[in-house]
């Protein structure tokens, strides 16, 4: 299966994996900088802007399978969201892709359980999938919605992720499908602590749909873990806050070790 993959700039491989219902245009105001000393790979997910969809990738690991061969070896994968979850997985699957490992208001689980609080309830991931039947296109819109709320330039980061989503063409309804059911079924809290890349987590201090208390928790079970969450961020907050989210990003790519969890910023 053919996906898209945008290569621009030079120096050290450094991946960009976009999340739900979005394409990799939404790395735009981020990748500009990065491209003065990285190779930046911006890969569009399976279904999603300009990258082919393939009936029967509904498991999180069919969606991995997929993204692995357009990953160079020791690259750094920068995932959100949805793509944070790849990203992840990634990190056991294809270990040797991945020297280090950044994810963007990620959670290993998107919905709440009675031991898992952090999250979206069920009902609200349940009520986009029946939403998609009859107006995929509102629904995408109304979740990038959702996205902003809280931000402290809501409306700004609101209209740029409809031009980005615009600027990388819509995805393919039936992606958006098998993406709702992984974020519905995906659950990697056992999983973490075999992640051995050095790894930063970056959360938004008023993300709705990926909390901060799901960032804590990654930072605590992923050994090699560096923890920065942004003040008056919400779910991209690449975008509403990218001077602040390149700044932690550029520390953590730059400095010779890992930085204790104790010493995670808070921008």
């Amino acid at each position: 299966m053919k996906l898209a993959v945008n290569i621009a700039g030079s120096g050290p491989d450094l991946v960009l994996l976009h999340g739900w219902g979005l394409n990799s245009r939404i790395w735009d105001s981020a990748a500009g900088p990065l491209t003065a000393t990285y190779r930046v790979h911006r890969i569009d997910l399976p279904g999603h802007g300009a990258s082919e969809w393939r009936a029967g990738l509904t498991a999180l690991d069919d969606w991995v399978r997929a993204v692995a061969p357009y990953v160079p070896r020791d690259a750094i994968v920068v995932g959100w969201s949805l793509g944070g979850l790849v990203a992840l997985r990634l990190a056991a699957l294809a270990a040797e892709r991945i020297a280090r490992l950044v994810v963007v208001s990620t959670t290993p689980r998107f919905v709440t359980a009675e031991d898992w609080v952090p999250a979206m309830t069920p009902t609200v991931l349940a009520n986009f999938g029946t939403r998609l039947r009859d107006d995929f296109r509102g629904t995408v819109q109304d979740f990038l919605t959702l996205q902003v709320r809280g931000e402290e330039r809501e409306l700004a980061a609101l209209r740029e992720l409809r031009q980005r989503l615009h600027a990388g063409g819509m995805p393919q309804p039936a992606a958006l499908e098998a993406g709702l059911e992984i974020l519905r079924t995906t659950d990697l809290r056992a999983a973490l602590r075999a992640i051995e890349q050095p790894t930063l987590i970056v959360a938004g201090e008023h993300d709705r749909v990926t909390p901060p208390g799901a960032a804590r928790f990654l930072a605590e079970q992923v050994p090699a873990a560096t923890l920065a969450v942004i003040r008056r961020a919400g779910h991209a907050p690449f975008i509403s806050h990218a001077e602040e989210f390149l700044a932690v990003l550029h520390d953590f790519l730059t400095s010779g070790d890992r930085l204790p969890l104790a010493a995670g910023r808070t921008s």
